[in-house]
C-alpha cells in the first residue's frame, strides 16, 4: 500500500474490476455483497492522518461483519456499539472493554442486563446514556462505571431528514440540562468520563457550517461541565462524515472538516473523540445482482433483478442514489466503452426493480444504462455501509451471502441464508416447552449464538 493509494479520497464504482466481480457471482451466486478489506484500511489511514490526535471509534452499525471489526481494530480503531448485540460482536472480534463504547438509545432491559454483565468482566467499558431514566436503570443494575452522557445540541444535519439526529427529541438529554444531570450522576458514584453528540449521518461539505456550530456548542458544554464535575476524558462529536454516492459528486474535504472541528471545539482539557461508520466502509463494498426479467412498460424499460429492498433498503427508505454498472455488458467483448455503451450495447433509460411486492422496490428510475438482458450481472456501488445491516426477510426472502476480498483472494464471510433459516424460529417455537417459550426473551443475546461469524 503506497501513501498515494491511501490518499485517494473515494473509490468509484468504475474503479472495481468488472471481470473479477462477474466471476464472484459465478462462484458464489447472486445477490452477493462484496467487501474489500484493504479499502477499509485505506479509509482508516486517511481519517487517522486528518485527525492525528483524536480517539477514533468505528460506528459498528454501518457494517457489523466480523471481518470489518477485526480489520479496523487491527488498524487502531475502537468500536462504538448501539446495541448489546453489537457489543457482543465487538468483544467476539477480540476487543477489550477499554476499546468499546456502548451508546444506548432507549435500551431494552435485556440489553442493559447483558452489557452490565459484560462490564463486570471488562470494567473499562464505557456506557453512553441518552436520558436520566437510562442512568437510573443502570444504577438499579449495580452499574457505577464509566459514564458518558449523550446530549441533544439542537442542531441536525445529514443526507436525509430521517438521519439528522442532532436536533431530534429521541436522542440525548437537552444540552441545557446536561451539567445538572452529570453533576447528579457524579454525586451518585458514577465515573463521569465524557459527553457525546451526533449531528447526523452523511454530512457533506456544504453542511460544514452546521457541523462547526454543533462542535462549538459541544466545546462550550465541555468547559461548563468541567467547572462543575471536574475534568472529562473526552468530548465525542460523533461521526456522520459523508461519502459521494453520485458519480459527479465531489468527495468530502476531510482536512477542512478536521480543521473546522478542532477550531470549533476550542481549548478543552479533554481528548477529541470521533466515531465515523459510513466513511470507512461505504466505498469498500458493492452489491452484485442478476437480471431475471426485462419488460417494456408504457413509459420505461423495467429491468428486474434478484436483489430488492430486502437486500439493499437505502433507495426505498431514503430515496438514496447508488451508482449501477452492467458488468456483463462491459465484459461482452473484453472492452469497456462507458460513454457509448459497453460492448456495443445501446444505452436506454431503465428502471431497475427488485422482486418485492412494493412499488418502492426500485434501485433507480429511468437511468441511462446499457440495454440489459436476462442473465446480466449488475453491480450496485457504495453498498458497504447500511447494506447488509438493514437487510431483512420481508416476503420470506433469505438474506444474501457476503464475500470479503483480502490479500488478493476472495473468501466467504457470511453464507447465504435459506428459507429453512427464515422459518427456523417458528419450527423451534412449536417444539419448545412452555418454560422455554417463557424464557425465550432471555436468550435474545445468548452468547451461545456467536454473532461475529
Amino acid at each position: 500500500m503506497t501513501d498515494a493509494a491511501a490518499s485517494v479520497p473515494v473509490r468509484r464504482l468504475s474503479d472495481w474490476d468488472a471481470a473479477e466481480l462477474h466471476t464472484l457471482v459465478e462462484d458464489y451466486g447472486s445477490p452477493l455483497y462484496v467487501l474489500d478489506r484493504e479499502r477499509v484500511r485505506e479509509n482508516y489511514r486517511r481519517l487517522e492522518t486528518a485527525f492525528p490526535d483524536a480517539e477514533i471509534l468505528y460506528a459498528v452499525k454501518a457494517n457489523a461483519l466480523g471481518e470489518v471489526l477485526s480489520t479496523l481494530r487491527e488498524a487502531g480503531a475502537g468500536l462504538e456499539c448501539a446495541s448489546a448485540g453489537e457489543v457482543q460482536r465487538a468483544l467476539g472480534a477480540g476487543a477489550s472493554g477499554s476499546e468499546v463504547h456502548y451508546t444506548a438509545v432507549n435500551p431494552p432491559a435485556r440489553d442493559l442486563d447483558w452489557v452490565v454483565d459484560a462490564w463486570a468482566d471488562g470494567p473499562e467499558l464505557t456506557v453512553t446514556a441518552g436520558s436520566e431514566d437510562t442512568i437510573d436503570r443502570l444504577e438499579e443494575r449495580g452499574y457505577d462505571g464509566r459514564l458518558c452522557l449523550r446530549v441533544n445540541p439542537g442542531i441536525g444535519a445529514g443526507h436525509h431528514e430521517k438521519v439528522a439526529t442532532g436536533a431530534a427529541a429521541k436522542f440525548g438529554v437537552p444540552a441545557e440540562r446536561a451539567v445538572d444531570v452529570l453533576a447528579d450522576a457524579a454525586d451518585r458514584g458514577f465515573d463521569v468520563v465524557g459527553i457525546h453528540a451526533h449531528v447526523g449521518s452523511g454530512v457533506s461539505s456544504d453542511q460544514l457550517e452546521a457541523h462547526r456550530e454543533f462542535v462549538a456548542r459541544m466545546g462550550d458544554l465541555a468547559r461548563n461541565v468541567a467547572g462543575v464535575v471536574g475534568g472529562l476524558e473526552f468530548v465525542d462529536v460523533g461521526g456522520g462524515f459523508g461519502v459521494p454516492y453520485r458519480e459527479d459528486e465531489a468527495p468530502l474535504d476531510l482536512e477542512s472538516v478536521a480543521e473546522a472541528t478542532r477550531e470549533a471545539l476550542g481549548a478543552v482539557d479533554a481528548d477529541l473523540t470521533i466515531e465515523p461508520g459510513r466513511y470507512f466502509v461505504a466505498d469498500a463494498g458493492v452489491l452484485l445482482t442478476e437480471v431475471n426479467t426485462v419488460k417494456e412498460a408504457r413509459e420505461t424499460t423495467v429491468t428486474g433483478v434478484d436483489a430488492g429492498m430486502t437486500t439493499l433498503l437505502r433507495p426505498a427508505m431514503y430515496d438514496a442514489y447508488h451508482p449501477i454498472r452492467n458488468l456483463t455488458a462491459e465484459a461482452g467483448d473484453g472492452s469497456i466503452e462507458a460513454e457509448n455503451g459497453p460492448a456495443g450495447r445501446e444505452r436506454v433509460p431503465q428502471t431497475v426493480a427488485g422482486p418485492i411486492c412494493e412499488s418502492g422496490d426500485v434501485f433507480c428510475t429511468d437511468r441511462q444504462l446499457p440495454a440489459s438482458k436476462r442473465g446480466d450481472v449488475l453491480a450496485i456501488g457504495n453498498a458497504g455501509a447500511y447494506g447488509y445491516e438493514m437487510a431483512n426477510q420481508y416476503n420470506s426472502r433469505p438474506r444474501p451471502a457476503s464475500i470479503v476480498l483480502a490479500d488478493s483472494e476472495a473468501r466467504l464471510a457470511r453464507r447465504r441464508e435459506t428459507v429453512t433459516d427464515v422459518t427456523r424460529p417458528e419450527r423451534e417455537a412449536r417444539s419448545a416447552s412452555p418454560t422455554d417459550r417463557k424464557n425465550d426473551h432471555d436468550r435474545a443475546t445468548d452468547t451461545d449464538n456467536d454473532p461475529v461469524r
